[in-house]
């Protein structure tokens, strides 16, 4: 009887599931088994949302699999069950990301020595990084052309789901931390990414082409956690969308995520370095109480707080907003792009390596834009154009729920602006942004770089 594990990672569902269905196929066991170790960060580093966040899904897939799914604090630890288990073969969806990339090297290597195969089956993505190419077989370095290209391929139709008979329970209840509450009541799971889907096409796809950058709006599909958890495969996704502007512009979004992944791919040490090393010569400013403020949402001005204090009550913020405190922290602080990209891993519940590290980039300059450092976002006028009522405003920023309309967005013109304890600003945006420039001159960066084409 042969018997093999099939390990998750950041694919936390049953369908549309290659490694999964293939496992079940070629063997008469499977074990199911989880890491709660995330790819590059120990589980006890993240922020304790985004830890909740982790066992609903986790919980959600355990039920899927009729509470046979074991959760391992670390790798080393599938090494132990295979060994315990006697499987012939470790099924795994693979990854592609610098850490996840090591990650999968290192425990093929260790599995190889106690005899045991480490399969790697399909991705995360519709198409796998390193698929799309110019004519001369050499990566794009420009979304356009790459989304041109990338919409010529053919990710084929979801995988149904498998006969799950054969996944085997463990001895006994070995659940992580099943016992703890969930805390913020996190709803996630396949099932539920699936009823999101479903209210998207039903509710907002229609509009969305004019709605996702409204952060007061909700037009957004909700799907980034569901996408970072892998609870549900982009193919499934691409396949249920309808033309017209709305479904044309979210099968964009997915293929940025999907343009992130292969820029990593073809360049790992942009995970935390560089895309364009001209940059690494700029002055930056060290850490300390304006980055304080940044991080807990107390800089002065309102669009870039609101967004700061719904990743830390939410675990996720509007991706428009996302540019904003971006722009914000790189150019009106001077502080390097890899703090606040740390800061997101920390807490946001729909981290992606890829999207995170090059979505920084873009906003700092140093990526993948042709148009990359005289970019500097107005965090006033980009709270009148995104949020023009100050509602996404008074929801995060309760300091503030007593101004009406568009004064949320300046509560320095108003009188009782400051009544409630709301912080001055902490620096001059139009003093910063000269700055920022002057900065650019002292590397003298004057065209992009790296995106050629």
């Amino acid at each position: 009887m042969t018997k093999a594990i099939v390990w998750y990672r950041k694919d936390l569902r049953v369908s549309d599931h290659a490694a999964l269905n293939l496992a079940i196929e070629e063997n008469d066991s499977v074990y199911c088994i989880a890491t709660a170790d995330q790819i590059g960060a120990p589980f006890e580093s993240l922020s304790q949302i985004r830890q909740n966040s982790l066992r609903s899904s986790w919980q959600h897939l355990n039920a899927q699999l009729s509470n046979r799914l074991r959760i391992v604090r670390k790798p080393v630890e599938l090494l132990e069950l295979a060994t315990y288990l006697g499987v012939s073969k470790v099924y795994v969806t693979n990854l592609f990301d610098t850490n996840g990339v090591k990650e999968l090297q290192a425990i093929a290597k260790d599995l190889q020595v106690i005899d045991v195969e480490l399969v790697r089956v399909g991705s995360n993505y519709a198409i796998e990084p390193g698929t799309v190419r110019k004519s001369d077989g050499t990566p794009y370095r420009v979304y356009t052309p790459f989304f041109n290209e990338w919409m010529k391929q053919d990710p084929g139709l979801p995988i149904p789901v498998p006969n799950l008979d054969k996944i085997s329970p463990f001895e006994r209840d070995t659940f992580f931390d099943a016992q703890l509450p969930l805390g913020n009541g996190t709803i996630a799971g396949e099932l539920q990414a699936l009823k999101t889907l479903h209210s998207f096409l039903q509710n907002r796809v229609e509009d969305y082409a004019e709605n996702r950058n409204r952060a007061d709006l909700g037009g957004t599909s909700h799907l980034s956690h569901a996408l970072s958890h892998g609870e549900i495969h982009p193919r499934t996704i691409l396949s249920a969308l309808p033309s017209g502007p709305g479904g044309d512009v979210f099968r964009k979004e997915i293929a940025w995520r999907e343009f992130y992944a292969d820029v990593l791919w073809n360049k790992p040490s942009s995970l935390t370095e560089y895309l364009d090393s001209r940059f690494e010569q700029m002055r930056y400013d060290e850490l300390g109480d304006q980055f304080e403020a940044w991080k807990a949402g107390k800089t002065g001005f309102p669009m870039v707080d609101a967004g700061m204090r719904q990743l830390l009550t939410t675990g996720w913020m509007h991706n428009r907003v996302r540019m904003i405190v971006a722009s914000f922290l790189v150019k009106d602080l001077h502080i390097e792009w890899q703090h606040g990209a740390s800061w997101f891993e920390e807490n946001l519940t729909d981290f992606d390596p890829a999207s995170n590290s090059h979505g920084w980039q873009w906003t700092a300059g140093c990526g993948t834009d042709a148009s990359p450092y005289f970019r500097v976002f107005n965090p006033i006028s980009q709270g009148f154009k995104f949020d023009p009522n100050g509602d996404y405003v008074r929801k995060y920023v309760p300091e503030l729920r007593h101004l009406s309309g568009s004064r949320a967005l300046e509560p320095w013109e108003v009188a009782h602006g400051y009544n409630f304890g709301y912080p001055k600003r902490i620096v001059d945006h139009a003093v910063e942004r000269v700055e920022s420039l002057e900065r650019l001159k002292e590397i003298k960066v004057e065209l992009p770089q790296y995106p050629s084409a």
